[in-house]
């Protein structure tokens, strides 16, 4: 079975060029110019990745992406947007972004970011359940529940906490992370660590009471 992607953009070359290319990689791709259907598309189809410009008629794209992780639509994201600010990258990201790449940009970097995003979240673990203090992941439904409550988390931060309890004796440096969570060292730069661990320290402990994740100055993280 072929990976579709879902494409959102309104710069109807930019929507035909991007189709072209990704379809040349192999990829079945469905274009949008808008969101008006979009939504019901993740509902209905098996979606591996969903691009998504932010600069949209109607809607800004992180609000919609935001809005479909409030509605449990886990699909991979992958922001392609003008919006180019660390405010705006890291507020992308906050609205759950599982990537972000930012115009001008190079069709090869952009396939080799999905690929990397679809490496990412399709990595099979094993079945079962493994925990940490009261956080429980459970690798066959890839959900998290803490203190019994379940707790809305992308794949990316499920990966990411996996690893993190995986490994809870140890500090990971962000280069093994970049590897083991990102699938690429090289591609991505730390501030994608920084911004996806804090991230995940928002939603497993909001209250900030918990302290689940050290920052080891200068090295990485490491659960506490």
């Amino acid at each position: 079975m072929s990976t579709k992607i879902v494409i959102v953009e309104d710069e109807e070359d930019l929507l035909e060029l991007l189709e072209y290319n990704l379809t040349k990689e192999g990829f079945d791709t469905i274009g949008f110019l808008n969101t008006k259907t979009v939504t019901q598309i993740l509902e209905e189809e098996d979606i591996d990745i969903l691009i998504m410009d932010r600069n949209l008629p109607g809607v800004e794209g992180s609000e919609f992406v935001a809005k479909l992780r409030q509605n449990g639509i886990l699909t991979p994201v992958i922001f392609l947007s003008a919006k180019n600010s660390d405010s705006e990258i890291e507020e992308g990201f906050m609205r759950g972004a599982d990537d972000y790449i930012t115009k001008p940009f190079n069709m090869k970097e952009l396939i080799l970011r999905v690929n990397a995003v679809l490496r990412r979240t399709t990595k099979k673990h094993k079945e079962g359940q493994i925990s940490y203090r009261d956080l429980l992941l459970n690798n066959s439904t890839r959900t998290l529940s803490i203190d019994g409550e379940n707790i809305d988390i992308t794949k990316l931060e499920f990966d990411l906490l996996y690893e993190l309890i995986l490994n809870k004796s140890s500090v990971l440096d962000r280069d093994y992370l970049l590897d083991n969570v990102w699938g690429d060292s090289e591609m991505y730069q730390y501030r994608t660590v920084n911004v996806a661990i804090n991230r995940l320290k928002e939603k497993i402990d909001p209250l900030k009471t918990k302290n689940y994740i050290q920052t080891v100055r200068g090295v990485g993280y490491k659960l506490c």
